[in-house]
This record gives C-alpha cells, sequence and structure tokens, in this order.
C-alpha cells in the first residue's frame, strides 16, 4: 500500500512540475497576429521604423511580456540626425521563454553594452507604466520590448504616482496595428 501512496505522490509532483513550466514557458504567450506598431519616440511625435521580418509574441497576463524581433534597412548614423529619437540608455532586455529563439536577452544586453547596439524609447505608455524599447544593431537586427517607466515603478511599489503620469482611470493602452 505504501508503494502506491509514494508513486502517486510522485505523479501528482510531475504533473504538477510540468503544469507549472508550460504556464511559464508557452501557456501565457501567444504570437502577435496582425501588424506589430513599431515606432521611434521624440517629443515632436512618432516615427514608423521601417522593419521587416517582424516575428512578435506577448504574453496574455502581463504587458511587460511582449518580444519582438525584426530587420531594417536604417542606418543608425541617421538617428538623432535626419530621424528624430529618445535614446533609452540603461535599457535592459527581459528573458524570452527559450522557444522564442529570436530573442536572446544576454545577447542583446551584451550589444548594447559594447556599443554595437543602440536602445531608443519606442512608444510612451503602450500600457500604463509600461514603455516599448527599441534596440537596433548597426548590421540591421532589430529587438522589441516592454519596461517599466518610473510611473510604473511607482504605481507598483506603492509611491504616489504624482501629477506626470497619466490618470488610470482614464489611460487608454496602445492597440497594435492602430497607427
Amino acid at each position: 500500500m505504501g508503494k502506491f501512496a509514494v508513486i502517486a505522490i510522485l505523479l501528482a509532483a510531475l504533473g504538477a512540475g510540468a503544469g507549472l513550466w508550460f504556464a511559464q514557458t508557452r501557456g501565457y504567450y501567444a504570437p502577435v497576429e496582425g501588424p506589430v506598431t513599431l515606432t521611434l519616440f521624440a517629443e515632436d511625435g512618432l516615427t514608423t521604423l521601417p522593419a521587416s521580418g517582424v516575428e512578435a509574441i506577448a504574453s496574455k497576463s502581463s504587458p511587460l511580456g511582449f518580444r519582438a524581433c525584426f530587420t531594417t534597412d536604417l542606418d543608425l548614423a541617421a538617428l538623432g540626425d535626419e530621424i528624430a529619437a529618445t535614446p533609452h540608455p540603461g535599457a535592459a532586455p527581459t528573458i524570452a521563454p527559450p522557444w522564442f529563439d529570436c530573442f536572446e536577452a544576454a545577447a542583446i544586453g551584451a550589444l548594447l553594452s559594447s556599443g554595437q547596439a543602440r536602445a531608443f524609447l519606442a512608444y510612451q505608455d503602450v500600457a500604463f507604466g509600461v514603455d516599448r524599447i527599441v534596440a537596433l544593431a548597426a548590421d540591421g537586427r532589430g529587438w522589441a520590448w516592454h519596461e517599466l517607466n518610473d510611473c510604473g515603478r511607482k504605481a507598483y511599489d506603492g509611491t504616489a504616482v504624482g501629477r506626470a503620469c497619466p490618470a488610470r482611470e482614464t489611460f487608454v493602452p496602445l492597440i497594435e496595428g492602430s497607427l
């Protein structure tokens, strides 16, 4: 009788572990269907980012679960001179699920640290307290992800958000492809 109890406990633990793994790596993510909004933010407005080969995923449970990979023929030297863009120093790409092969956070972070890629604010307040960040490499590769902005950090740690943050009651998030 004891063997059956041990086997039942082990099978239950194995099932729970498999369920947890699936939920964390696959269950909450889905490919983004339709156009993905890729822009560069500047104080005078948004510039649409010319991108091709866009692959994107989003999390059903959190706006921070967005990741995208793409290619662009945009000349990085033109940014700031010909095309207005707001640099985003200190950008830190977050880890994507292992099955989303094109987005390797450690490799993107290394490119940013070495100066072989540059990060820019792509869209401010894509969701309440969340900005979309775009990183562009000189070889034409590009990546996008979401990061908490100052309002998001304050809102989620309990600090008073202040007047600079949008009103949560009337806030309208970005709908992909709506621009």
